[in-house]
This record gives structure tokens, C-alpha cells and sequence, in this order.
């Protein structure tokens, strides 16, 4: 009975018996390569697509706009008092034959960007899932993220070629979300190549082996032949199988091992992300606050995080594998798939795998597969209302202190910086308080929306007549000072939120097709995007006061809580490799 070995684990040894055994040295190489791109990467949308790139799009347009209704005085060559006309006050930019409002521009290019990143990741996903194609593609995307980033610095608001920025601004979005889905599919690899794991599966080898060969002994005594006998190790699912209890509890804890190191490895990805993203954000708030928030220093903080992308993304490209790990720890669940495997190196070609990759998700969308893989998509449901849900609430938190609280652009920026500098910590301390507790990442998950809840809800307090009439002056986030306070508490739930999710979503994904179905991840994350921001807009015209949005907030994610916990994890690991074997067909 042939085991397969990970690639984080080594042959070597002459006396493990055919057991996967850790190999410290290339494991902790990879695992500085993944982390240093999660360092690299995550500047940009700190810096960049967060913050400065939409104010710095706006601040190009309006360089070279004209003002309402006349369209003759240029936007940048008064001051418009609070008093005026709000149609006097509009800025409109021509583009081609279309006058576009400033805001607008901005809006339109994230758009954009946004339906072309989900188009690459489809198309990438059979790419990416090809191991020695995927550390390629991360650097490919990276490389065109960075660059384009970088390009900021050459293009001025006063150059006619201006409306390059929003090419730039494009191409710099979907760089960093293709780069990252590629990035995503090395979590897997990395949870099943850490020691703890690697020894918590030899341990399941060997209660298996040890059942299996008591059944053979069992079967020879009786007269009969094992028709099993050289099946595939692990390769049949826990029903078909029926381990005995003491093989089962071994499982159990294999795979809660597992969910704990994917998790950790997730967070502190998160983690790592997030300071390099503070470090550069106070960086780039020197030049921004020296030259009074011009364009200039706008394009320059763009410019800056393309630079610190670009540089610490070189790490990971010397140190992630690439074609020599042709596959993952998974391979311990499959067999004989070695000369497929070198068949379909000789055979693959970009254009196929591309239209592979559409078909694929076709069939992945059919209502067939989706039976089959059913917790994998009821967790995507509830992705699509929890990923809203977060980020709406930063987005409405940010807007309601503007408008409603009055509070200054200085202001605003701390709170952009505090509230990742507090998701360092929740990434850090919540796989701690899990290894203390006890718990699973779906607890862990349930217990983080629902103190993400509770900001949305607090909120809802200001309705109080003991708020309304001023009568307590604190409470009900009716002062700046609370925003400081929510801010803090929403970044250590956030982080860790993060982190968490897509570790939890790394459990049920078929082995062998991790970018693949990171891609349908990161897709259903960006076409939920615009469902929030839509509705509190809605509520903000309709009522002209934004807490009301408040209130849908609160009801958007608790709908998300009785579909998360409807997921069955031990079935869903099951339904995957169960997936993956029926794609693959039998070995031969």
C-alpha cells in the first residue's frame, strides 16, 4: 500500500515506514514566502485602495473639470462657500464625448476594476490550480499590480494624459485581487505541510493501517478475499470506510489540528498585513500632511505603496514554491496519479486551461454539484451576507462620523489607522483564545459576528430620547470621542474575522482545486459589495439621516448567523475529497 508524501515532507528517513515526515527547512522557506507577500501585498489596499486611490481619482478629475452649469471655470480655481447652490457646486470632467461628475470618475473606476478582477480570477482559477503555474501567476499579478501603482508618479493632473490614471488605478485593483486568490491557494499546502499536522496524520496512517490489517486477518480467517486491500489509503470517505472508534477519534483530532493551524496561519497572515500596512500609511501621511493634501502627494502615496508592494514581493518569489512542489499534503488522499499527472504537464496549454476554467465553473454552479457540495456553498452564502455586512459597516461608520458627527479629514485618518493597528492584536489573540477554549473556527466565526453586531446596534441607541435630547452626553455614538472607542473594537473583530473566514472556507475546498474555488470565494465577496453601500444610500436619501442605516445593518448579519451555523464540517470535508475523487475518475 503506497503513501503519497507531502511536499513538506521527506523520503529519506529509512526507517518512517512510508510515513509523511516533517521537513523543517522547507517548510519554514515556504512558509516565509507566503508571509512576506501578505506583508508586501496588503500595503495597497491599506494605503491605496482604501484610502488615497479614490480621493487621489476624484482629485484628477476635478484638476481638470469645469464647474456647473456653465462648464467654463475650472473646478480647482475657486473655493465654494457652504451657502451655494449644490448644481453651482458640481464638478463634471469630459471624457471623450461624456461629461462625468468628479465624484463619479472615482465610483465608475472601482467599478470597473471590480468586474474585470472577477473575470481574471475565473478565468485563472485551472491556472493557479496547476502547482507549477501558480507561484508564476502570483508574480505575474504582482508585477502588474506594483507597477501600476508605481506609474502614479509619472503621470500629472496638468499632463493630458491624465486619464491614464484610471487604467493604472484598474490594472493596480485587479493585480492585487488575481495575485491574492493565488495566494490564498497555498493556505492548504501550508496547514497540512506544519509539523503538528504532518505527525497528526501519520498517527491516522497508522490506526488505519492498524484497522485495515485487522480486517485482512479477519477476512483471511474467514475464507474470504479483500477486495479493499489495495485501495487507496484514506481515499474512501468515513461512511464507506466505518472506522472503528479508536481510528475515528484519531481522525477527529487530525482534523481539528488542522483547522487550528489553518486558522493560525491565516491570522497571522492578516496579522502581518495589516502592520505593514500601518507602518506605510503613517509613511505616506508625512508627504500627504506637508503638502496640504494636494494631488501630488496623493499620487505619491499611491506611488509608494506600488514600491513597497514591488520590493517585498521579492522574498516571495525566492522563497514559495513553485514547480518542484507538484502537489500538496492532499496527495496523502489520492494514488497512482503520478504519470496522469506527467501526461497532463506535456499536454496543458494556457488557452485550454482558460476555457476550462469557465466550463468548470459552469458545472460548479449547477444545481447537481451544488447538491454535492452543499456546506461549501451554504458557507458561501453566508460569506456573501457577511462580507457586505463588514465592510458596509466601515464604509457607513466612516460617512456617518463625517456627516453626522462633523468630524474633521485628520480624524478620519486616525480612525483608519486605529482600526487595523487593533486588527494586528484580534488577529494575534483570537487563535490563542481558540487553543485555550477550545473551540472551532465555526464558533469562533459565530462569535465574532456577533460582537460585530453589536457596533450597528449601539448605534442604534442614539434614538433614545436620553441621547436625542442631550440630557447624557455620552452614549448611543452620539460623540466623536466613541468613534475612537468603536474603532478599536471593530478592528480586533474584523482582523480576526478575516482571518478566520477564509481558513474556515479552506476546509471544504476539493483538494487539487484551491485557486479555483478561491476565485468563486473572492467573486461572491465582490458581487455582494455593492448590495450594502446600495441600501444605506437608499435609507440615507429616503429618511436624510444616515443612522437609520444602522438598523439594517444589525438585520443584514444576523441573517447571516443561522446559515453559517447550519454547516457541517465533518460532512463538508467529507463532501470535498469525495469531489475531488469522482473529478479525477479512478486511478489506474
Amino acid at each position: 500500500m503506497n503513501i503519497h508524501e507531502s511536499p513538506s515532507s521527506t523520503a529519506n528517513d529509512p526507517h518512517d515506514d512510508g510515513l509523511p515526515t516533517f521537513d523543517k527547512q522547507k517548510y519554514h522557506r515556504h512558509l516565509r514566502g507566503w508571509f512576506s507577500y501578505a506583508f508586501a501585498s496588503e500595503v495597497f489596499v491599506i494605503v491605496s485602495l482604501t484610502l488615497f486611490l479614490p480621493i487621489c481619482l476624484e482629485q484628477f478629475a476635478r484638476d481638470n473639470g469645469y464647474l456647473l452649469p456653465n462648464k467654463t471655470q475650472p473646478c480647482n480655481s475657486v473655493t465654494t462657500s457652504p451657502s451655494a447652490d449644490a448644481e453651482d457646486a458640481r464638478c463634471v470632467v469630459k471624457l471623450g464625448w461624456l461629461w462625468i461628475d468628479s465624484a463619479s470618475f472615482s465610483l465608475y473606476v472601482y467599478s470597473i476594476s471590480v468586474a474585470l478582477q472577477a473575470l481574471t480570477v475565473i478565468s485563472m482559477g485551472g491556472i493557479a490550480d496547476h502547482p507549477p503555474h501558480r507561484k508564476k501567476l502570483l508574480l505575474v499579478f504582482a508585477a502588474l499590480g506594483s507597477i501600476s501603482a508605481i506609474f502614479f508618479l509619472l503621470v500629472s493632473s496638468s499632463s493630458p494624459a491624465w486619464p491614464l490614471v484610471a487604467p493604472l488605478a484598474i490594472c493596480a485593483n485587479v493585480g492585487f485581487g488575481a495575485s491574492i486568490v493565488a495566494l490564498n491557494a497555498y493556505i492548504p499546502t501550508l496547514a497540512q505541510g506544519a509539523q503538528e499536522v504532518v505527525a497528526a496524520r501519520a498517527n491516522l496512517i497508522k490506526s488505519i493501517r492498524s484497522q485495515d490489517n485487522t480486517a485482512m486477518r479477519h477476512s483471511v480467517d474467514g475464507g474470504e478475499e479483500n477486495a479493499e486491500a489495495d485501495a487507496p489509503l484514506l481515499s474512501r470517505s468515513l461512511e464507506e470506510r466505518s472506522l472503528h472508534s479508536d481510528a475515528y477519534a484519531v481522525k477527529a483530532e487530525h482534523d481539528k489540528i488542522l483547522s487550528a493551524t489553518t486558522s493560525r496561519i491565516s491570522s497571522q497572515g492578516i496579522a502581518l498585513g495589516y502592520s505593514s500596512g500601518i507602518v506605510m500609511l503613517l509613511l505616506a501621511l508625512i508627504p500627504v500632511r506637508a503638502m496640504k493634501g494636494s494631488t501630488d502627494s496623493l499620487r505619491l502615496a499611491v506611488g509608494l505603496s506600488g514600491i513597497w508592494w514591488a520590493l517585498f514581493s521579492l522574498p516571495a518569489a525566492a522563497w514559495l514554491p513553485g514547480a518542484s512542489s507538484a502537489r500538496q499534503a492532499d496527495d496523502v488522499f489520492r494514488e497512482g496519479e503520478g504519470a496522469e499527472a506527467a501526461v497532463g504537464e506535456r499536454n496543458w496549454s494556457m488557452t485550454r486551461e482558460i476555457g476550462r476554467a469557465w466550463r468548470r465553473l459552469g458545472q460548479m454552479l449547477k444545481w447537481r454539484e451544488i447538491k454535492r457540495l452543499r456546506n461549501t456553498f451554504v458557507y458561501l452564502a453566508a460569506w456573501f451576507l457577511l462580507s457586505d455586512g463588514f465592510t458596509t459597516i466601515t464604509s457607513t461608520a466612516l460617512l456617518f462620523g463625517k456627516t453626522t458627527l462633523h468630524m474633521p479629514p485628520s480624524s478620519l485618518i486616525l480612525i483608519g489607522a486605529l482600526t487595523p493597528s487593533a486588527g494586528i492584536l484580534g488577529s494575534l489573540i483570537w487563535p490563542m483564545v481558540q487553543r485555550r477554549a477550545g473551540w472551532s473556527n465555526l464558533r469562533i466565526l459565530v462569535v465574532l459576528v456577533a460582537m460585530a453586531s453589536a457596533i450597528p446596534a449601539y448605534g442604534c441607541l442614539g434614538f433614545l430620547p436620553v441621547f436625542q435630547k442631550g440630557s447624557v452626553k455620552f452614549g448611543g455614538l452620539t460623540t466623536p470621542a466613541e468613534m475612537y472607542v468603536l474603532a478599536v473594537y471593530f478592528g480586533s473583530v474584523y482582523g480576526a474575522f478575516q482571518g478566520y473566514a477564509r481558513a474556515f472556507y479552506a476546509e471544504f475546498i476539493p483538494p487539487g482545486e484551491e485557486a479555483r474555488w478561491y476565485a468563486l470565494f473572492s467573486i461572491t465577496d465582490k458581487s455582494s459589495s455593492f448590495v450594502g453601500p446600495l441600501v444605506v444610500g437608499l435609507i440615507a436619501d429616503t429618511t436624510g439621516n444616515i443612522r437609520y442605516a444602522f438598523f439594517f445593518l444589525v438585520a443584514m448579519i444576523w441573517a447571516a448567523v443561522p446559515i453559517l451555523m447550519s454547516v457541517d464540517v465533518e460532512r463538508g470535508r467529507e463532501d470535498a475529497q469525495r469531489y475531488t475523487s469522482s473529478v479525477a475518475g479512478p486511478s489506474t
